[in-house]
């Protein structure tokens, strides 16, 4: 046997989402700007699979002529003609906005295109809650899906942005099946410095817990990714935790440490990964343009389960 396909064997959590949506009803989704032949083969596949009823939002020239080279039949598929990139953001945000649709998909466009329709104060899709990006990985080391937040939307997070990132990704777990989540709130280190940001919010998002301002997981932090991931290196540095070494979600510093982590395990680590924005008014399915169909497929079915969650209306746990 090749030990080295041996080493990157994923648990199979991947296709456990799609089985957790079979006999789910597919949801009206919005696809904003599907105009490049791999975001009309993710939304055919996904149509396909029953995740999705597609409303293809774009060019209706460019989106026919893209889905006739690629050899696909979109003619079941409602199409909402518009004349660029933002108008199809906006008329998409528009359509769940309406609740025409309960999901939306990115096509084609650039995020910040998407984004900036769904976080418009007066039009988009805002609530109470920040908005931020959810990886599930399955990680071929490590024994259980692993979340990680946030690698895509908030930059810098303050301390209240970093309360929502927490939450959200909680909520999600949730919805997976995780019923106390451990979340390990990351830092270069385990103590707290003071010279040190992400220490003093890892503290205070801990106090935060303890008061109830945070909900449905247990939280510790700071915690360095060693710790936070192997039993061993938290045995080796005293640390007595129900979280470290066991950690189901990572709460990075900010977008720049999330990505790199989130890239290194896909690239070097061999892990498979979905991906899905929360705190909207709707589930985004919010993928990178160099992500396989695989990648896309997990991550409509992530937001499908999300969307069938607030029907109370999902099987079974995914571990």
């Amino acid at each position: 046997m090749d030990k080295t396909q041996d080493v990157f064997q994923t648990h199979g959590w991947r296709q456990m989402l799609l089985t957790r949506c079979e006999g789910l009803a597919p949801i009206p989704t919005a696809v904003a700007h599907p105009c490049d032949p791999v975001s009309i083969e993710a939304v055919c596949e996904a149509a396909a699979r029953g995740l999705i009823t597609p409303i293809l939002v774009g060019p209706e020239a460019r989106i026919r002529a893209v889905a006739d080279k690629a050899g696909l039949d979109i003619s079941g598929f409602r199409l909402e003609a518009t004349a660029h990139s933002h108008a199809s953001a906006d008329r998409a945000v528009a359509l769940v906005r309406s609740g025409e649709a309960s999901l939306l998909m990115k096509g084609s466009l650039h995020t910040d295109e998407l984004m900036g329709a769904v976080t418009n104060a007066a039009t988009g899709l805002r609530t109470a809650r920040r908005i931020s990006h959810v990886y599930l990985m399955d990680v071929p080391r490590y024994p259980r899906p692993l979340l990680i937040s946030d690698a895509a939307i908030n930059i810098a997070p303050s301390l209240e942005d970093k309360r929502d990132i927490v939450q959200n990704a909680i909520d999600l777990a949730h919805v997976l099946g995780i019923d106390q989540p451990r979340v390990a709130i990351l830092s270069a280190v385990e103590t707290i410095n003071s010279k040190l940001q992400s220490t003093l919010d890892a503290a205070a998002l801990c106090k935060m817990a303890d008061r109830g301002q945070i909900t449905g997981g247990l939280l510790d932090g700071p915690l360095a990714f060693d710790n936070a991931i192997s039993l061993e290196a938290a045995r080796d540095k005293g640390i007595v935790s129900p979280v470290a070494g066991q950690a189901d979600i990572l709460i990075v510093p900010d977008l720049v440490s999330g990505n790199i982590l989130a890239k290194q395990l896909t690239f070097l680590a061999g892990a498979d990964a979905a991906g899905v924005v929360a705190g909207a008014r709707v589930p985004i399915i919010l993928t990178s343009r160099a992500d396989p169909e695989a990648a896309r497929i997990a991550s409509c079915a992530v937001a499908v389960l999300m969307a069938h969650a607030a029907l109370a209306s999902l099987p079974g746990p995914l571990a």
